[in-house]
């Protein structure tokens, strides 16, 4: 019998609805609340590496994601005069029979999921907010905008970065910014691009693009950590176009498309990583509420659906909830997931200092720790 018979998740997100599938799957009562009113999501594309579809496939939903995705099994790194300088086989961390990498509009996988999850039992309840904890040894009272109250054996707090559940447990955790900032857009994919290529040198940091559809891609520019948050709509398509212009091939091809405002989003790096126990007696962090890194090797969302397949194996496959339970969760996930956020951060930060790193060498690593089941 699983450790708990009732579960609440709080944040819609990678995490929280692959955990409630995983739940709900083995006969717990699983409620997800989520703080939007719409099933969406922030950004215009997503690349899942392959660990992040070995977790997928376990919910479920892997056909769908090939099917609304697009496969691929290779990197290109190009000058910005768009020369091909080495096109590198990507590593295929889910296994020899899953792809080395998806590409996928964000939006797309957040309905897959949710529509997983309602299938799978859970009761998704939109447009509602977690306000209150308060938890005993046998359970947590949970107050909902502020009234209504439910209890339950455990509470999943998959709310992101600035995690309320996180801010209710009292627990301290810095989110800092690493210095750079990402435009992105979502854009008609040319025939030329079949994978994601990234240039190194001139006006950005990164320029690169990523097929997310047989017809659209996701292309993003990396500059320097600015505030852009007075430009209009139109201004900020004006800076992603500016930036465009210096790179070429492909980008040739893609530049003509940045004609939309509403299509340009942009964010800055951040990362953060709780460095302990993950859980606070009967409630527990996944997901960007405890660990987040810049998207320099694209295991965020891997991360985040890590949590969630190591988190319900646990859940399920124990009789109670004790300590022992969380010195296995924490054994399994802290390590790895700082792996990954030192990683990505350091790959950004070779390119603040201008120094020349092993990016190969070290993306071969974050493989290697990836390829192996979490």
């Amino acid at each position: 019998m699983p450790a708990v018979r009732s579960v609440l998740v709080v944040g819609g997100g990678s995490a929280g609805t692959a955990t409630a599938v995983l739940l709900a799957e083995q006969g717990v009562d699983v409620e997800l609340v989520e703080t939007n009113r719409e099933i969406t999501a922030l950004g215009s594309g997503i690349t899942l590496q392959g660990n992040a579809l070995r977790v997928l496939r376990r919910l479920g939903v892997w056909e769908e994601v090939r099917r609304r995705g697009y496969p691929f099994a290779s990197l290109g790194l190009r000058a910005p005069s768009g020369e091909l300088l080495e096109e590198i086989t990507d590593a295929r961390t889910g296994g020899d029979d899953l792809p080395a990498t998806v590409g996928m509009y964000r939006p797309d996988l957040a309905r897959v999921l949710t529509d997983r999850a309602i299938e799978a039992g859970v009761n998704v309840r939109l447009g509602t907010s977690c306000t209150g904890i308060e938890q005993d040894d046998d359970g947590v009272l949970v107050r909902f905008d502020g009234e209504v109250s439910g209890r339950y054996d455990l509470v999943i707090g998959a709310d992101g970065v600035r995690s309320s559940v996180r801010r209710m447990l009292g627990i301290e955790l810095e989110t800092r910014p690493t210095g750079m900032g990402i435009w992105r857009a979502f854009t008609p994919r040319p025939a030329s691009v079949t994978h994601t290529d990234l240039y190194y040198d001139g006006a950005a940091y990164i320029a690169g693009y990523c097929p997310v559809t047989e017809d659209s891609l996701y292309a993003y520019l990396v500059e320097d950590a600015r505030d852009r948050g007075g430009l209009t709509p139109e201004e900020r398509l004006a800076v992603m176009r500016g930036l465009a212009e210096h790179y070429h091939g492909p980008w040739d091809e893609i530049r003509p498309h940045l004609d939309d405002p509403s299509r340009i989003n942009y964010t800055w790096f951040e990362t953060h990583l709780l460095d302990g126990p993950w859980h606070r007696g009967r409630v527990v962090l996944i997901g960007d509420a405890v660990h987040v890194c810049p998207p320099t090797l694209a295991q965020g969302a891997a991360l985040a659906l890590e949590d969630a397949a190591v988190l319900a194996e646990l859940l399920t496959g124990a009789d109670r909830i004790d300590e022992e339970l969380w010195t296995a969760f924490t054994a399994r996930r802290l390590e790895r997931s700082r792996t990954v956020v030192d990683a990505s951060v350091r790959l950004g930060q070779w390119l603040l200092d201008g120094e020349q790193g092993d990016v190969p060498a070290l993306m071969d690593r974050v493989a290697r720790v990836v390829g192996e089941p979490a």
